[in-house]
Parts: C-alpha cells; sequence; structure tokens
C-alpha cells in the first residue's frame, strides 16, 4: 500500500538592485543512499540565464553549481519531486557479527575510510557528565549496538527539547545539553559527537521531512501530526558493518523512516548547507515556502 507524496520547496531571494551573484552551491538532490522511492525530480532556477552543474562533493552528494553570468535583483530555487511513502522497517538490516555486541573494533581498511566521521575534540563538564552518566546506565553488562543506538537516541530525545531557532549556525554539544533544548540540527551535531566519542563512526545529515497524517487516531499515545507537511530537517546516521549508515533522530527519538529524505550527509554542518554562495552589497529578502500534497492513494483496510 503505497501513498505519492509531491513536494514542492521554493527558496526565493529578492535584492533592493541587481547584484552581481558569485557561484553557488545547491544540495537539495535526495542522496543514492535514500531508502523512500524518488520517482520523479526537477530543479528549477531564476534567473534563467544561469550555467548548472550536477556534481558531487568528496562524501558522494549530489551538488548543482549554479553560475550566473549577468546581475540580478532576484534568485529563486525550486524543488519539485515526487515520493513514494511505502512503510519502510528501519530495523531492516543485519549486523556483522563481529559488530553485533558494543564495544567493538572497526577492520584497519574501513578505520582509515571512516576517519573523518570518528574526528572529535568535544568536551565539557555538561557533554562529559552526560556521557559518563550513559556509559555507566548503559554499559555495566555487555549489551548490543543496535539496543545502544536507540538507547542512546530515545534518552537525547528525552533530555533536550525541541525549539524552532532561526539564529544561523549550530550551538555546540556544551551549549546544547546546559540549555536543554536546540533545534533539529543542533540535537544532530550533539549526538554525532556522542556517538563518536564511544568510538563509533556518524555522520551530519540535512534532508527533507515528510510527516502525513495517521488515518486513525492513536488509542494511547500522540497521534502524530494533525496535518500533512514536509520541512527541511537534520538527523545522524551511524555506521555499524554490515548494516551500513544507520539513521537515528533525536528530536523524536525514533530511527529514520520513510519520511526522511536525506539530501547532504558530512562529516560537519557547516559541508551540509542546503545553499551556499554570496551576492553583492544588498539589501535581501527571504521568501521561503514547502508544501506536500498526496497525490495517489492505494485503498487501505
Amino acid at each position: 500500500m503505497t501513498i505519492r507524496v509531491a513536494l514542492h520547496h521554493r527558496t526565493s531571494y529578492r535584492f533592493d538592485r541587481q547584484v552581481k551573484l558569485w557561484p553557488h552551491e545547491v544540495r537539495l538532490r535526495p542522496a543514492a543512499h535514500c531508502r523512500t522511492p524518488v520517482t520523479g525530480y526537477s530543479l528549477r532556477v531564476t534567473p534563467e540565464k544561469h550555467f548548472l552543474n550536477w556534481q558531487q562533493d568528496v562524501f558522494g552528494n549530489w551538488v548543482a553549481r549554479l553560475v550566473f553570468p549577468e546581475p540580478a535583483d532576484c534568485l529563486c530555487i525550486e524543488v519539485d519531486l515526487v515520493a513514494e511513502m511505502t512503510v519502510i522497517n528501519p530495523f531492516d538490516f543485519f549486523v556483522q557479527a563481529a559488530a553485533e555486541n558494543f564495544p567493538f573494533a572497526y577492520e584497519a581498511p574501513v578505520w582509515k575510510e571512516l576517519a573523518p566521521f570518528l574526528e572529535t575534540d568535544v568536551s565539557g563538564e555538561r557533554f562529559d557528565a552526560w556521557l559518563a552518566t550513559a556509559q555507566r546506565e548503559l554499559l555495566a553488562t555487555p549489551m548490543g549496538t543496535v539496543d545502544l543506538l536507540v538507547e542512546l537516541n530515545r534518552r537525547l530525545q528525552a533530555d533536550v527539547g525541541y525549539v524552532v531557532r532561526m539564529e544561523p549556525g549550530v550551538q555546540s554539544p556544551e551549549e546544547t545539553l546546559t540549555l536543554a533544548r536546540g533545534s533539529c540540527r543542533d540535537s544532530a551535531w550533539l549526538l554525532v559527537h556522542l556517538l563518536r566519542r564511544l568510538g563509533l563512526a556518524a555522520r551530519f545529515v540535512s534532508g527533507y521531512l515528510i510527516q502525513l497524517t495517521a488515518d486513525q487516531k492513536a488509542l494511547d499515545g500522540p497521534s502524530g501530526t494533525d496535518k500533512d507537511f514536509t520541512d527541511l530537517h537534520a538527523w545522524a546516521e551511524a555506521y555499524v558493518p554490515g548494516a551500513g549508515w544507520i539513521g537515528l533522530d533525536p528530536t523524536s527519538g525514533l530511527l529514520a523512516g520513510e519520511g526522511h529524505l536525506p539530501l547532504s550527509c558530512t562529516a560537519s554542518p557547516t559541508t551540509a548547507a542546503p545553499v551556499t554562495g554570496a551576492t553583492g552589497i544588498c539589501e535581501s529578502h527571504l521568501d521561503f515556502q514547502m508544501t506536500a500534497t498526496r497525490i495517489h492513494e492505494d485503498p487501505r483496510v
């Protein structure tokens, strides 16, 4: 049973004058490892007079590089895609026998390739205390690697409240724990460093999140969203031998499912921004719009 959803994403900048547009990089195309089937995709850019080259960055993410030969008073980037929201079992993977229980060690060739995703120099009173408590309570006895990932994700969701934060940049892990609140990108970056301190390779993920209303309200517990919607979102992925990259969403405390469409997966949030570029000096007005529309539904019981 499939629900087919059309996602529309529009980001536009209006300038108070004609300005030079330096090359821009756009990371708004679903990554190759996206498990949700994407049956249609288009990227439209205004001004129409531009050059577009699809590239892949050092991490294998799709990047549209835009070059604008003439000054312009606006820049508009529109994405349309069709996603089939077939239910995905997030635990549908196998773990290599040597990595089933934590701790485990990556094999030498794999460890070398994962080096950027193991680097961390994060420390701090709150960060170290939170990690020490988690280790003491979870690792007193041998624990399954997947169980550890699930429990860390759940604990972080319980300890860090979610807020919509319009300020640019990402909070440090210490700041997020001190405030006990943060945006999705703040919680994701915190989880990345907690995993790395435990010796698990982890990366930051920027992507689309599609959430649909349930057919019926839950008998107990929250029923989820009361309307279909989509938004830009951030979460983390941990690398487990045999299973590959496992998506962990500390905002919800759940593993990534069919509603998570990764766009850019990198070692740091600074290289995962949806749009990067520069313009001449001007006053700019940003307009942002995202919609999710059901265009097909199979009959369901």
